[in-house]
């Protein structure tokens, strides 16, 4: 059991009263009390503490990030279906690589590792993954420059 002063708890108390509670009920004190001071700070940050419609309400509502907009919606879903067309562009031009440019831009920029490594695993020498590496991003690069003047 813990003991708490209602003082800062609740408004209208003026002088100090003390009262046993349990954990549970302490700790989602403490974390209303924490919410009721952020969203002061925030209101008194942004200036936001003046009602536009003269009506109290507005100010504790102006910082409500949940909720999306419709434009912001229409730019979510349009950045979702350029970055999947993206994917989609790109696997089509993995495809048009040897199998050996492929596996290792794959090893070097989705699995993101050292050229050191993707040698010793295949047992050459780090210049030649360098060499096959540049020249995928080179054949990457003319396959999507082909693919925008087509399109």
């Amino acid at each position: 059991m813990k003991t708490i002063n209602l003082r800062y708890c609740y408004p209208y108390y003026t002088g100090d009263v003390f009262v046993e509670v349990s954990e549970e009920v302490a700790e989602a004190l403490l974390l209303m009390r924490r919410e009721e001071n952020n969203r002061t700070r925030k209101i008194w940050y942004h200036k936001a503490y003046y009602s536009l419609d003269c009506e109290d309400g507005i100010e504790n509502c102006a910082f409500d990030f949940t909720a999306k907009s419709p434009e912001e919606i229409l730019l979510e879903q349009e950045e979702e279906q350029l970055f999947l067309a993206t994917l989609e562009h790109l696997s089509e031009a993995m495809d048009n690589l040897t199998d050996i440019q492929a596996r290792r831009i794959h090893a070097r920029y989705i699995l993101g590792k050292k050229l050191i490594e993707i040698a010793a695993e295949e047992g050459v020498s780090v210049s030649v993954v360098q060499q096959t590496v540049k020249s995928g991003l080179k054949r990457l690069r003319t396959y999507f420059e082909k693919k925008k003047g087509r399109e």
